[in-house]
């Protein structure tokens, strides 16, 4: 392949939202350094002081709802589950949803088998190709200030246990912009000794982008890896800390 630095330029811009010089700068590793040890006085401040600001949107506009044993017990039966595919700046998502809330959202780099996808989670569900306004409320975070224009909370009904749900509920406190460890995340649920646990549960999350596992790294500062791949992971923790400063280009 003979490709221009100026076309490879253009294409990393349009897809990621900044200059490849940018996405260096935001991501070197003395730059996670400088963000870690930043955010980890905020967060025990806020802790500490109950603080809740605009950087808290993920808890207040995400009403997270654990399916109960039963539920999760049948797989799916006698529950139809709406999916769709919506489009993103990283990527499409698969979103999946029942009449309770969404239950899954999932980067895919194909559109094949994607019912096949679903089956694997839920196989005795019946599936419908069809869209809700949740689903179009997902693409939308991504264009918008998600506070301005949602009316309601995104409900998600997720299949996981009792200390699934607890560490993905203290996911939805990472404000955009700012980092965690997974010890942070282990302290912050009570349970400082479970951060192999705790990793392990990210690692699970069935809610790409709006649970942010992505915002959680290594305690060295080394970003990590990414159940949706992570030069993914990478493009997204640029672009929030570029939009926290302000920076496009």
């Amino acid at each position: 392949m003979n490709l221009s630095s100026g076309y490879i330029q253009r294409q990393f811009q349009e897809w990621v939202g900044i200059s490849p010089k940018k996405f260096v700068q935001y991501m070197s590793l003395q730059q996670a350094k400088y963000y870690l040890l930043q955010q980890r006085s905020l967060l025990e401040t806020a802790l500490n002081t109950g603080l809740s600001g605009t950087g808290r949107l993920h808890d207040l506009f995400i009403q997270l709802e654990g399916m109960t044993p039963g539920e999760y017990k049948l797989q799916g039966e006698g529950v139809t589950l709406n999916y769709s595919i919506e489009a993103s700046p990283f990527g499409e998502l698969l979103v999946i949803s029942s009449e309770k809330g969404i239950c899954s959202v999932r980067f895919i780099d194909t559109r094949e088998n994607i019912e096949e996808i679903i089956k694997q989670q839920f196989p005795k569900a019946q599936l419908k190709n069809q869209a809700p306004i949740w689903h179009q409320q997902i693409a939308e975070w991504f264009e918008h200030d998600f506070s301005e224009h949602l009316q309601h909370k995104l409900p998600l009904n997720l299949a996981g246990t009792p200390f699934q749900l607890q560490v993905w509920e203290a996911l939805l406190t990472i404000p955009e912009g700012q980092l965690r460890t997974y010890q942070d995340i282990a302290e912050q649920i009570g349970k400082p000794k479970a951060v192999r646990a705790v990793a392990t549960a990210i690692g699970q999350n069935p809610i790409a982008y709006l649970i942010p596992c992505h915002r959680v790294i290594r305690a060295t500062g080394m970003v990590g890896e990414y159940h949706w791949q992570k030069g993914r992971k990478l493009a997204l923790l640029a672009w929030e800390m570029s939009k926290q400063h302000g920076e496009t280009a």
